[in-house]
């Protein structure tokens, strides 16, 4: 028997820009919708405004439609006789609310060529705006991470499936990335990022806030964390500065900037360092151009 899958964060401007079906030729095993980022879903969690919700069957036998909204576009559900937990929650369910959903991805080829993809629900459940907040820190934690390994990726020449694997991909990462790359070409980086940082903005006070993101991946680092982490940062420049203090005047920016390149930090990072340990009282400005430890 084949283990529950993963249920993967996605926006639905990932989902709905993913057109890849890949079916197994083993009865009752999975079958896969390769996003372009490389994701490789069966189930998926999901949460959202339940914008609007139609019974398209009958009384006795609903089959419910429905159209929940996140930052990035809108994730269409049907609910039919074979999922009698999520219909029975969809009866009870008001529009517009909150909801979040577990369940499996679909696909439908129009007759044009056109690929439309929906959610089989699971289950379906009321939740409160904190909770969707939640899932939307995860969702773009979840979809930054998979542009870094599509990034990492791409710095191997011509790799297949395998050479991923011996670089340390999963080997789902690995056939996911490949499928895509194959599939949709290279994926179009500044497109995510901007979803990535349109979802944080929707969750501050001021959503026109610069949040430092790339404008493309080829300038993004190899890893990022959803909130300042300027610990090992702030470690080594109070050491920096206990080591080479001058006296009255502590250490000039110059030479911190030397050291701290040579230790692999950037300018920005050394100024979100020095503010840290200045706001913390670890530090101060003795005099324009130099910093003192305390």
């Amino acid at each position: 028997m084949n283990a529950r899958e993963t249920a993967w964060r996605v926006f639905a401007g990932e989902l709905n820009s993913s057109s890849l079906e890949i079916k197994s030729e083993e009865e009752k095993s999975p079958s896969y919708l390769i996003t372009p980022l490389g994701a490789k879903l069966n189930r998926i969690l999901i949460a959202g405004v339940l914008l609007d919700k139609e019974n398209t069957g009958t009384e006795e036998e609903p089959m419910w439609r429905g159209r929940i909204q996140d930052v990035s576009g809108n994730f269409f559900i049907n609910v039919g006789r074979f999922q009698p937990n999520a219909a029975a929650s969809m009866a009870d369910l008001e529009a517009p609310s909150y909801v979040a959903v577990v369940g499996k991805v679909r696909t439908y080829t129009a007759d044009d060529g056109r690929v439309f993809v929906t959610v089989r629900p699971e289950t379906i459940t009321n939740i409160d705006e904190k909770t969707r907040n939640l899932w939307v820190l995860e969702a773009a934690q979840s979809t930054w991470d998979r542009l870094v390994k599509m990034k990492d990726a791409l710095r191997i020449q011509n790799a297949g499936k395998q050479d991923l694997v011996g670089k340390g991909f999963s080997p789902d990462d690995a056939e996911g990335i490949i499928s895509a790359l194959e599939h949709y070409g290279m994926p179009e980086s500044a497109k995510y990022l901007k979803l990535i940082q349109n979802s944080l903005r929707m969750l501050l006070p001021d959503r026109n806030i610069d949040l430092g993101l790339p404008e493309d991946l080829a300038d993004a680092p190899d890893e990022i964390v959803l909130g300042e982490d300027t610990g090992k940062g702030k470690e080594f420049l109070l050491s920096l500065l206990e080591e080479m203090d001058m006296g009255e005047l502590g250490v000039s920016m110059e030479v911190i900037l030397k050291k701290a390149a040579e230790n692999g930090m950037t300018p920005e990072e050394v100024e979100e360092a020095s503010d840290a340990l200045m706001d913390d009282g670890l530090a101060y400005e003795p005099k324009v151009g130099f910093l003192k430890a305390i």
